[in-house]
């Protein structure tokens, strides 16, 4: 007898979970926006100035990342490149870095930076509730490390790359891993390797309560409050809340920021992001800490976005507003 499987649990499109743990991530949302979740091929050569690389980190987890290397003029100096070590949102459920919609913003940003990107394959959840993404974002940081060290080798990393510049930038949930892994390095010996900056672009910091903003910005294609609430019951350690330290770090039950050790930040937000009240709570209380933390705002954009590509495309203030973003970054990466 066959038993039919049963969905205990579902965000609209995205994800669905079954009675039996098994998790079923195929898009199931209109067809005409399927192509932006589908995987791009790594490319050696180089494409539109960008060759792109899926490397394994360690053979024993089977942690993946794919490297973005932008195609560089013979520079007189021989300067070599920094570093963008880049985790991908999806509410710690969904999405890779291999995904289009990743794949046509990081291209493009390594290129405008001049810039190498490391884009984590983190482990998501149901099946790897957090800190399992925090510890797959810490461990390829050490790769890093080591590579710079010497005890490890990736050639384009040891051919190209400026260890003593290293950036970290998230989208969405994967901003929340900016922060929590900034703090985390704040701790450790990581040299010659040297954090040179934090990028969390629209972090998934909440409360438990439901902030203004949630209750009156608008709702868009890539967050509504039914995402935020079930990606966050099924990925928190269970019997948490919002407030837990990696949603809510500006919160009590989070270690002080004035304790933390962090290099300078670009937090970047957009007005009618949902979560707008709470992302501004984290700024003032960076502030307050004495952290160095700049603000990138795009008026009128919503949460992600850049990350739209039929927006982006069709929509010229859309395209605007992303070229803006990308050259924030870029100028805060010169910078540093």
């Amino acid at each position: 007898m066959v038993v039919e499987k049963k969905i205990v649990d579902e965000v609209s499109g995205w994800l669905r979970v079954f009675n039996d743990g098994s998790v079923d991530r195929t898009w199931s949302g209109p067809p005409e926006v399927k192509f932006m979740a589908e995987p791009v091929p790594p490319h050696d050569e180089f494409v539109d100035g960008v060759a792109v690389r899926d490397v394994l980190v360690d053979n024993k987890s089977g942690l993946q990342v794919r490297i973005y290397l932008p195609e560089t003029k013979p520079k007189e100096d021989h300067s070599k490149l920094p570093i963008i070590l880049h985790f991908h949102g999806g509410g710690f459920c969904i999405s890779q870095p291999d995904w289009f919609m990743y794949y046509t913003v990081y291209t493009r940003l390594a290129s405008a930076a001049d810039a190498i990107c490391v884009s984590v394959y983190l482990r998501r959840a149901p099946e790897h509730r957090l800190p399992a993404a925090v510890d797959d974002g810490y461990s390829a940081l050490l790769w890093l490390s080591s590579i710079a060290k010497g005890d490890s080798h990736e050639p384009w990393l040891v051919d190209h790359a400026d260890f003593n510049r290293v950036f970290l930038i998230g989208d969405s949930s994967g901003a929340n891993l900016v922060h929590a892994l900034a703090a985390r390095a704040g701790k450790a010996d990581l040299r010659p390797l040297r954090l040179a900056g934090g990028i969390p672009i629209h972090p998934g910091f909440v409360r438990s309560e439901r902030s203004k903003s949630e209750l009156e910005q608008p709702q868009s294609p890539f967050l509504t409050l039914d995402m935020v609430d079930k990606f966050l019951s099924l990925s928190l350690p269970v019997g948490c809340t919002k407030d837990h330290p990696i949603t809510c770090p500006m919160g009590a039950a989070a270690p002080p920021l004035e304790d933390l050790k962090l290099p300078p930040f670009l937090l970047c937000i957009a007005d009618k992001d949902l979560l707008l009240d709470t992302e501004m709570e984290y700024y003032e209380s960076m502030k307050k800490a004495k952290k160095e933390v700049e603000l990138l705002v795009n008026p009128g954009m919503t949460h992600s976005f850049y990350l739209n590509k039929i927006a982006v495309d069709m929509d010229p203030n859309t395209a605007a507003q992303t070229g803006r973003l990308i050259q924030g970054v870029v100028d805060f990466i010169n910078k540093h």
